[in-house]
């Protein structure tokens, strides 16, 4: 791919990207790499998560999570090997290919004749690939060094995205147990330090998270509000 066709996917990708929520910025990048990426048909990501098991998420057509699922069960193409063990996997024959006979069977009577798969992460509890496919044969022949620049930009939004939404989720979890903490202080007129140690304590007895009991807290008075 010459310079200028580079650069260009490349500003395409930029406005492509827009990191909102961890599940839409998911949907960006799959759709993203089929306007960007070129002979892209279909694209999926494979999430491999702390057990070792796989999930593909944000498909473009649901024909991927068939496809997809055979690659899990026979632990064989290009989507596995980039979840989880090469960084770079590029197929442009899957009809020819001899790293994936079983798989290549599958991804025929599928209609796929071409595909690549893109490490685009490394977390301490999980592993992500991008899987790119083709119906046409030779496709990503010359792929490389544009879609490792695709990972790299997906990645970068892909954190923003985790960031934003462990931050989100942090603050509805302190909201949420600042609530419980004023209803336990209304209902046994408690301060709020004792009230918080309180729910601390139903918390420790319980083995349940701090902020599982308080949604418990916050569900049950609003549930007696409701029959008031």
């Amino acid at each position: 791919m010459d310079d200028a066709r580079v650069l260009d996917a490349t500003r395409r990708l930029a406005d492509s990207l827009k990191p909102g929520d961890l599940d839409k910025t998911l949907s960006q990048i799959t759709r993203a790499a089929i306007e960007v990426l070129p002979d892209v048909e279909y694209c999926s990501i494979t999430i491999k998560h702390a057990d070792g098991s796989l999930e593909t998420v944000a498909p473009t057509h649901d024909l991927l999570r068939d496809v997809d699922a055979q690659q899990y069960t026979l632990q064989e193409g290009p989507c596995y090997d980039a979840a989880t063990e090469t960084v770079h996997v590029i197929a442009p024959n899957l009809a020819a290919d001899e790293r994936f006979p079983q798989y290549a069977a599958v991804a025929l009577a599928a209609g796929i004749r071409a595909q690549a798969g893109v490490r685009l992460f490394d977390a301490p509890k999980s592993q992500g690939a991008l899987n790119l496919y083709s119906t046409k044969a030779g496709s990503f022949a010359d792929i490389e060094s544009l879609s490792e620049l695709f990972a790299h930009q997906a990645a970068v939004a892909i954190r923003y995205a985790t960031e934003i939404t462990n931050l989100a989720e942090a603050v509805r979890t302190r909201t949420t147990i600042g609530q419980a903490v004023g209803i336990v202080m209304e209902r046994y007129q408690l301060t709020d330090e004792r009230a918080f140690a309180f729910l601390t304590r139903l918390s420790q007895h319980r083995n349940v998270k701090l902020r599982l009991v308080a949604q418990e807290i916050v569900a049950a008075s609003e549930h007696r509000g409701d029959e008031d």
